[in-house]
């Protein structure tokens, strides 16, 4: 585990797995409340990649893993996620990357795209036509003050809407920050993205039962060379299929 200062002073904690590779290195960026273990290491993602051949790196974004998790939701947002990634691979020093991303990850990893030429390849995963009509992560269902109601009631049995019980679950079960990642519910990409400007072919993977991955065909139809597989799983779940890994590696190693 290594660590890095963002422009705001922000700490972003981030892993290598470092080896010989004639690729680029892969970068992965993982979804809200998840780290860079939990959303990559448990599902086999960064193994499959290691035994793909390739050189691997992990971020845990600001809010969430073993990075600073500031309160104020002028600290977060996708846009400013961005931006970290970008430094890091400033100091990684990579003249080109791979670069993958699930769910808020994705919105951050498509961000990074639009505007950064060193991406090589990219891979997205957990989002569907709402980053193409609304800007990001589906806000139709995972509502900011809904999501924030539910990240700070002291009794989680009252939330009553079910994906912002689930995410809250989901929050105790990895013991998250729950006031940062409410300040990041509060500061969701909610802004059109230049999606035709991406160069990088793109793959992107969407679970059938995902609620945050509908209609994905609308993102990769936005997206100039996208490719679309649609796996079984929900949101969590997905990501978990042996397909999913084998797609990405088929994918990147290309």
């Amino acid at each position: 585990m290594q660590t890095f200062t963002a422009s705001d002073g922000t700490a972003i904690a981030y892993r290598v797995w470092d080896r010989e590779s004639s690729f680029p290195l892969v970068v992965l960026h993982h979804g809200f409340i998840a780290d860079g273990l939990i959303n990559w290491v448990g599902p086999g993602v960064v193994d499959a990649l290691l035994d793909s051949g390739r050189r691997v790196a992990a971020i845990d974004a600001r809010g969430h893993g073993a990075s600073d998790k500031p309160h104020d939701p002028e600290s977060y947002g996708e846009a400013r996620m961005a931006d970290d990634l970008a430094q890091l691979i400033d100091i990684l020093d990579e003249p080109t990357i791979d670069l993958v991303g699930y769910s808020m990850g994705a919105v951050v990893s498509l961000i990074l795209a639009t505007r950064d030429p060193r991406v090589r390849r990219l891979a997205i995963g957990g989002v569907g036509a709402a980053v193409a009509e609304l800007g990001g992560v589906d806000t139709r269902v995972l509502h900011g003050p809904t999501v924030l109601e539910a990240m700070t009631t002291d009794d989680p049995d009252s939330v009553a809407d079910q994906s912002a019980a689930g995410f809250r679950s989901f929050v105790d079960a990895v013991g998250g920050d729950r006031k940062a990642l409410a300040a990041q519910a509060m500061a969701m990409h909610d802004s059109p993205l230049p999606l035709g400007s991406i160069t990088a072919p793109t793959l992107l993977l969407a679970g059938s039962a995902d609620e945050l991955a509908t209609r994905p065909g609308v993102l990769a139809d936005a997206i100039p060379d996208a490719t679309l597989r649609v796996l079984d799983g929900d949101h969590l779940g997905a990501v978990r299929q042996p397909k999913f890994s084998s797609a990405l590696t088929d994918f990147l190693n290309r």
